[in-house]
This record gives structure tokens, sequence and C-alpha cells, in this order.
């Protein structure tokens, strides 16, 4: 009889908020990625996104980009914050 091996949840809830919250400050592993620290994933409607994909186009940015931008002006740094 063979052993399945365990399977960690994809997106498993954090036990402990605070050090879940810090955690995303570590170092990435892949040279690549270290110009990007986190991921952020929420829930939009088809059509918000839709337009926003067809105003990205039309600036000629990426959606990536673009929400990057639209995030940094909306929150920017304070000071005493990590940034």
């Amino acid at each position: 009889m063979s052993e399945r091996p365990s399977r960690r949840g994809f997106a498993k809830r954090p036990a402990d908020a605070e050090q879940w919250i810090k955690a995303a400050d570590t170092p990435p592993r892949d040279a690549a990625a270290s110009s990007f620290t986190a991921r952020l994933t929420i829930d939009i409607t088809p059509d918000l996104r839709g337009r926003i994909k067809i105003i990205a186009f039309q600036r000629g940015v990426t959606v990536a980009d673009m929400l990057r931008a639209l995030l940094e002006r909306e929150f920017p740094p304070t000071d005493g914050a990590p940034s």
C-alpha cells in the first residue's frame, strides 16, 4: 500500500495574522522576482476586469503596471511606515 504525500492547502488561512503579515517581508528566493515582494489577489466582476484591460491596452501599459501605479498614488508611504 503506497502512502499519499500530505497536501498543503493553496490558500491556507494563517493561524497568527501578525506573523503572516510580517512573513511577506522575507526576501524572495528567486533573484528575478526580487522587484516584487508580495502578491495581492482580489475578486472583481468580469465587466470591471474587461474595463481595466481595455484601459491598460489603450494606455500602452500592462494591467499589473497600471494597477501598481494606481495603488502607489492612492496609498503613498507615510512617515515611519516601511516602504
